[in-house]
Protein backbone atom coordinates (compact mmCIF):
# COMPACT_ATOMS: atom_id res chain seq x y z
CA UNK A 1 0.00 0.00 0.00
CA UNK A 2 1.34 3.19 -1.02
CA UNK A 3 1.49 5.77 2.26
CA UNK A 4 0.57 9.20 2.18
CA UNK A 5 3.49 11.50 2.33
CA UNK A 6 2.38 14.21 5.29
CA UNK A 7 4.71 17.11 7.16
CA UNK A 8 3.14 17.72 10.83
CA UNK A 9 4.01 21.04 12.10
CA UNK A 10 3.37 20.72 15.97
CA UNK A 11 3.98 22.15 19.17
CA UNK A 12 3.59 19.14 21.74
CA UNK A 13 2.03 19.66 23.53
CA UNK A 14 -0.16 16.50 25.25
CA UNK A 15 -2.84 16.35 22.74
CA UNK A 16 -0.12 17.16 19.99
CA UNK A 17 1.69 13.59 21.33
CA UNK A 18 -1.79 11.66 20.95
CA UNK A 19 -1.96 13.10 16.92
CA UNK A 20 1.50 12.20 16.56
CA UNK A 21 1.37 8.89 18.32
CA UNK A 22 -1.11 8.17 15.64
CA UNK A 23 0.52 9.05 12.78
CA UNK A 24 4.10 7.94 13.23
CA UNK A 25 2.61 4.34 14.08
CA UNK A 26 -0.18 4.48 11.07
CA UNK A 27 0.01 2.13 8.04
CA UNK A 28 -1.16 4.77 5.75
CA UNK A 29 0.93 7.60 6.48
CA UNK A 30 4.58 8.31 5.63
CA UNK A 31 5.65 11.34 8.07
CA UNK A 32 8.33 12.67 6.38
CA UNK A 33 9.29 15.85 8.77
CA UNK A 34 8.39 17.38 12.01
CA UNK A 35 8.89 20.84 12.28
CA UNK A 36 7.94 23.02 15.49
CA UNK A 37 6.86 26.05 15.95
CA UNK A 38 5.98 28.23 18.98
CA UNK A 39 2.72 27.79 20.48
CA UNK A 40 1.32 26.03 23.63
CA UNK A 41 4.69 26.26 25.00
CA UNK A 42 7.82 27.97 23.87
CA UNK A 43 10.00 26.84 20.63
CA UNK A 44 12.80 24.95 22.77
CA UNK A 45 10.44 23.25 24.93
CA UNK A 46 8.18 21.85 22.12
CA UNK A 47 11.16 21.39 19.95
CA UNK A 48 12.46 18.86 22.67
CA UNK A 49 8.80 17.62 23.63
CA UNK A 50 8.71 16.24 19.84
CA UNK A 51 12.25 14.80 20.15
CA UNK A 52 11.52 13.23 23.75
CA UNK A 53 8.50 11.65 22.13
CA UNK A 54 10.44 10.24 18.61
CA UNK A 55 12.92 8.53 20.93
CA UNK A 56 10.03 7.16 23.40
CA UNK A 57 8.10 6.02 20.14
CA UNK A 58 11.59 4.75 18.32
CA UNK A 59 10.89 6.22 15.13
CA UNK A 60 13.59 8.24 13.30
CA UNK A 61 11.78 11.18 11.46
CA UNK A 62 14.06 14.43 11.22
CA UNK A 63 12.95 17.54 13.31
CA UNK A 64 13.36 21.22 11.97
CA UNK A 65 12.67 24.33 14.05
CA UNK A 66 10.35 26.93 12.85
CA UNK A 67 9.01 30.42 13.98
CA UNK A 68 9.90 31.22 18.12
CA UNK A 69 7.22 34.08 17.58
CA UNK A 70 4.44 34.89 15.98
CA UNK A 71 4.33 36.81 12.61
CA UNK A 72 3.30 40.46 13.97
CA UNK A 73 1.70 39.97 17.72
CA UNK A 74 3.63 39.40 21.11
CA UNK A 75 3.91 34.81 21.98
CA UNK A 76 0.97 33.89 23.94
CA UNK A 77 0.97 30.49 25.08
CA UNK A 78 -0.96 27.49 26.78
CA UNK A 79 1.25 25.96 29.79
CA UNK A 80 -2.22 26.78 31.84
CA UNK A 81 -3.71 23.91 29.91
CA UNK A 82 -0.24 21.67 29.17
CA UNK A 83 1.96 22.35 32.24
CA UNK A 84 5.38 24.66 32.35
CA UNK A 85 7.37 21.64 30.20
CA UNK A 86 4.14 21.79 27.80
CA UNK A 87 4.31 17.67 28.54
CA UNK A 88 4.45 17.42 32.44
CA UNK A 89 3.58 14.14 34.24
CA UNK A 90 5.90 11.31 32.65
CA UNK A 91 9.22 10.66 32.84
CA UNK A 92 10.41 10.50 29.27
CA UNK A 93 14.83 9.75 28.82
CA UNK A 94 16.45 12.24 27.86
CA UNK A 95 16.74 12.71 23.73
CA UNK A 96 19.93 13.04 21.69
CA UNK A 97 19.97 16.00 18.98
CA UNK A 98 20.76 13.06 16.15
CA UNK A 99 17.44 14.22 14.36
CA UNK A 100 17.33 17.95 14.65
CA UNK A 101 18.44 19.46 11.65
CA UNK A 102 20.53 22.44 11.05
CA UNK A 103 17.95 23.55 8.34
CA UNK A 104 15.17 26.12 9.22
CA UNK A 105 11.66 24.36 9.30
CA UNK A 106 10.84 26.51 5.93
CA UNK A 107 13.69 25.60 4.10
CA UNK A 108 13.08 22.40 5.58
CA UNK A 109 9.90 21.86 4.12
CA UNK A 110 10.17 23.31 1.27
CA UNK A 111 13.45 20.57 0.53
CA UNK A 112 11.40 18.06 1.82
CA UNK A 113 8.12 18.84 -0.56
CA UNK A 114 9.93 19.33 -3.94
CA UNK A 115 12.11 16.15 -3.53
CA UNK A 116 8.54 14.14 -3.16
CA UNK A 117 7.74 12.44 -5.95
CA UNK A 118 4.01 12.91 -4.80
CA UNK A 119 2.50 15.81 -3.54
CA UNK A 120 2.77 16.02 -0.09
CA UNK A 121 0.07 16.97 2.71
CA UNK A 122 0.40 19.35 5.67
CA UNK A 123 -0.62 18.58 8.77
CA UNK A 124 -0.63 21.62 11.00
CA UNK A 125 -1.86 21.26 14.55
CA UNK A 126 -0.33 24.39 16.15
CA UNK A 127 -0.17 28.29 14.84
CA UNK A 128 -0.13 28.49 11.44
CA UNK A 129 3.18 30.96 11.33
CA UNK A 130 5.24 27.93 9.86
CA UNK A 131 3.06 27.42 7.67
CA UNK A 132 2.70 30.96 6.34
CA UNK A 133 5.92 31.80 6.58
CA UNK A 134 6.48 28.77 3.96
CA UNK A 135 3.91 29.78 1.42
CA UNK A 136 4.77 33.32 1.24
CA UNK A 137 8.59 32.91 0.92
CA UNK A 138 7.98 29.66 -1.44
CA UNK A 139 4.88 30.30 -3.02
CA UNK A 140 6.03 27.74 -5.91
CA UNK A 141 5.71 25.05 -3.61
CA UNK A 142 1.92 25.44 -3.69
CA UNK A 143 1.75 23.02 -6.59
CA UNK A 144 3.41 20.25 -4.92
CA UNK A 145 0.97 20.43 -1.58
CA UNK A 146 -1.68 18.30 -1.89
CA UNK A 147 -3.42 19.80 0.91
CA UNK A 148 -3.38 21.27 4.40
CA UNK A 149 -5.37 19.51 6.97
CA UNK A 150 -5.17 21.76 9.71
CA UNK A 151 -6.53 21.69 13.79
CA UNK A 152 -7.70 25.23 14.11
CA UNK A 153 -10.80 27.87 13.80
CA UNK A 154 -14.16 27.69 15.19
CA UNK A 155 -17.78 28.03 13.77
CA UNK A 156 -19.06 29.10 16.53
CA UNK A 157 -17.10 30.68 19.82
CA UNK A 158 -13.49 29.99 20.88
CA UNK A 159 -11.19 28.81 24.04
CA UNK A 160 -8.66 31.63 23.93
CA UNK A 161 -10.88 34.22 23.05
CA UNK A 162 -14.73 34.81 23.18
CA UNK A 163 -14.72 34.11 20.08
CA UNK A 164 -11.80 33.05 18.96
CA UNK A 165 -9.39 29.41 19.33
CA UNK A 166 -5.85 29.02 20.64
CA UNK A 167 -3.72 28.52 16.99
CA UNK A 168 -5.39 31.06 15.45
CA UNK A 169 -5.68 33.17 17.77
CA UNK A 170 -2.01 33.48 18.73
CA UNK A 171 -1.48 34.34 15.12
CA UNK A 172 -4.13 35.85 13.31
CA UNK A 173 -2.17 37.06 10.66
CA UNK A 174 -0.77 33.68 9.62
CA UNK A 175 -4.07 32.42 9.60
CA UNK A 176 -5.25 34.48 7.03
CA UNK A 177 -1.89 34.18 4.62
CA UNK A 178 -2.92 30.16 5.01
CA UNK A 179 -6.80 30.58 4.46
CA UNK A 180 -6.11 33.17 1.58
CA UNK A 181 -3.40 30.82 -0.33
CA UNK A 182 -5.76 29.03 -2.71
CA UNK A 183 -4.29 25.63 -1.45
CA UNK A 184 -6.70 23.06 -0.86
CA UNK A 185 -7.64 23.16 2.87
CA UNK A 186 -9.91 21.24 5.47
CA UNK A 187 -10.43 23.13 8.96
CA UNK A 188 -10.79 20.55 11.73
CA UNK A 189 -11.87 23.33 14.58
CA UNK A 190 -12.94 24.07 18.17
CA UNK A 191 -16.05 22.34 16.87
CA UNK A 192 -15.21 19.22 16.22
CA UNK A 193 -12.09 19.27 18.82
CA UNK A 194 -14.53 19.52 21.89
CA UNK A 195 -16.77 16.43 20.89
CA UNK A 196 -13.42 14.33 20.59
CA UNK A 197 -13.53 12.95 23.79
CA UNK A 198 -11.21 10.42 25.73
CA UNK A 199 -13.35 9.33 28.06
CA UNK A 200 -12.96 8.27 31.74
CA UNK A 201 -13.03 4.46 30.75
CA UNK A 202 -11.60 5.10 27.54
CA UNK A 203 -8.29 6.57 29.84
CA UNK A 204 -8.30 3.02 31.46
CA UNK A 205 -8.02 1.11 28.99
CA UNK A 206 -4.93 3.17 28.06
CA UNK A 207 -3.09 2.52 31.16
CA UNK A 208 -2.53 -1.06 30.69
CA UNK A 209 -2.85 -1.10 26.25
CA UNK A 210 0.55 -0.97 25.47
CA UNK A 211 3.73 1.47 26.40
CA UNK A 212 2.28 4.29 24.24
CA UNK A 213 -0.77 4.22 26.26
CA UNK A 214 0.49 4.32 29.61
CA UNK A 215 2.46 7.24 28.83
CA UNK A 216 -0.31 8.94 27.29
CA UNK A 217 -2.02 7.70 30.07
CA UNK A 218 0.27 9.82 32.49
CA UNK A 219 0.35 13.14 30.10
CA UNK A 220 -3.59 12.98 30.92
CA UNK A 221 -3.18 13.18 34.85
CA UNK A 222 -1.83 16.95 34.27
CA UNK A 223 -3.73 17.87 30.90
CA UNK A 224 -6.21 20.40 31.33
CA UNK A 225 -8.23 20.31 28.59
CA UNK A 226 -11.18 18.72 30.30
CA UNK A 227 -10.60 16.93 32.74
CA UNK A 228 -10.08 12.58 33.70
CA UNK A 229 -13.51 12.46 35.13
CA UNK A 230 -15.64 14.23 32.08
CA UNK A 231 -13.68 13.60 29.39
CA UNK A 232 -10.14 14.89 27.35
CA UNK A 233 -10.60 16.82 24.77
CA UNK A 234 -8.38 15.71 21.58
CA UNK A 235 -8.07 18.58 19.42
CA UNK A 236 -5.10 17.92 17.32
CA UNK A 237 -5.70 14.02 16.91
CA UNK A 238 -9.23 15.73 14.81
CA UNK A 239 -6.95 16.46 11.87
CA UNK A 240 -4.75 13.08 11.69
CA UNK A 241 -8.36 11.06 12.17
CA UNK A 242 -9.85 13.21 8.76
CA UNK A 243 -6.80 12.05 6.89
CA UNK A 244 -7.18 8.24 7.88
CA UNK A 245 -11.04 8.31 8.54
CA UNK A 246 -12.99 11.18 7.19
CA UNK A 247 -16.44 9.69 7.00
CA UNK A 248 -16.53 10.28 10.83
CA UNK A 249 -16.92 13.77 10.15
CA UNK A 250 -19.83 16.03 8.63
CA UNK A 251 -18.49 19.12 6.52
CA UNK A 252 -19.08 21.85 4.37
CA UNK A 253 -16.95 23.59 1.47
CA UNK A 254 -17.42 27.38 2.20
CA UNK A 255 -15.18 30.43 2.80
CA UNK A 256 -13.22 31.31 5.94
CA UNK A 257 -11.53 34.12 6.95
CA UNK A 258 -9.66 35.98 9.80
CA UNK A 259 -10.52 38.94 11.78
CA UNK A 260 -7.83 41.02 12.20
CA UNK A 261 -8.52 43.95 13.69
CA UNK A 262 -11.54 43.39 15.70
CA UNK A 263 -10.85 44.57 19.41
CA UNK A 264 -12.46 42.13 21.00
CA UNK A 265 -12.83 39.30 18.22
CA UNK A 266 -9.45 39.66 16.41
CA UNK A 267 -8.27 35.93 15.45
CA UNK A 268 -12.09 34.21 15.41
CA UNK A 269 -12.55 32.68 12.37
CA UNK A 270 -15.54 34.23 9.87
CA UNK A 271 -17.13 30.98 8.94
CA UNK A 272 -19.57 32.03 6.01
CA UNK A 273 -22.25 29.32 6.29
CA UNK A 274 -25.24 31.54 4.26
CA UNK A 275 -22.51 33.21 1.71
CA UNK A 276 -23.03 36.73 2.78
CA UNK A 277 -19.60 37.82 2.03
CA UNK A 278 -20.23 37.22 -1.56
CA UNK A 279 -16.51 35.15 -1.56
CA UNK A 280 -15.45 32.11 -3.26
CA UNK A 281 -15.07 29.01 -1.14
CA UNK A 282 -11.26 28.33 0.14
CA UNK A 283 -12.26 25.50 2.63
CA UNK A 284 -13.70 22.47 3.86
CA UNK A 285 -15.05 23.35 7.21
CA UNK A 286 -15.55 19.86 9.39
CA UNK A 287 -19.02 20.88 11.43
CA UNK A 288 -19.58 17.64 13.12
CA UNK A 289 -18.02 14.50 14.44
CA UNK A 290 -19.21 11.04 15.06
CA UNK A 291 -18.24 10.65 18.74
CA UNK A 292 -18.47 6.68 19.29
CA UNK A 293 -16.96 6.90 15.88
CA UNK A 294 -14.03 8.75 16.68
CA UNK A 295 -13.37 7.21 20.31
CA UNK A 296 -13.30 3.75 18.75
CA UNK A 297 -10.93 4.85 16.09
CA UNK A 298 -8.52 6.27 18.54
CA UNK A 299 -8.83 3.67 20.85
CA UNK A 300 -8.01 1.33 18.00
CA UNK A 301 -5.25 3.70 16.69
CA UNK A 302 -3.33 3.78 19.87
CA UNK A 303 -3.66 0.10 20.45
CA UNK A 304 -1.47 -0.06 17.31
CA UNK A 305 1.46 1.88 18.73
CA UNK A 306 3.71 -0.77 19.71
Amino acid sequence: MLKRPIIIDTDPGIDDAVALAIALYSEELDVKLITTVVGNVGLDKVTYNALRLLKYFKKEVPVAMGAAAPLIRETEDASDVHGVSGMEGFDFEEPTNDLLLEENAVNAMYRVIKESKEKVTLVPIGPLTNIALLLKVYPEVKENIEEIVLMGGSVTRGNKGVMSEFNIHVDPEAAQIVFDSGVPIVMAGLDVGLKALVLPEDSAKLETMNDVGFMLHSLFKRYRGGSMKTGLKMYDSCAIAYLLKPDMFETVDTYVGVELNGSMTAGATIVDLKGYLKKPNNAKVCLDIDQQMFREWLLDSLSKCN
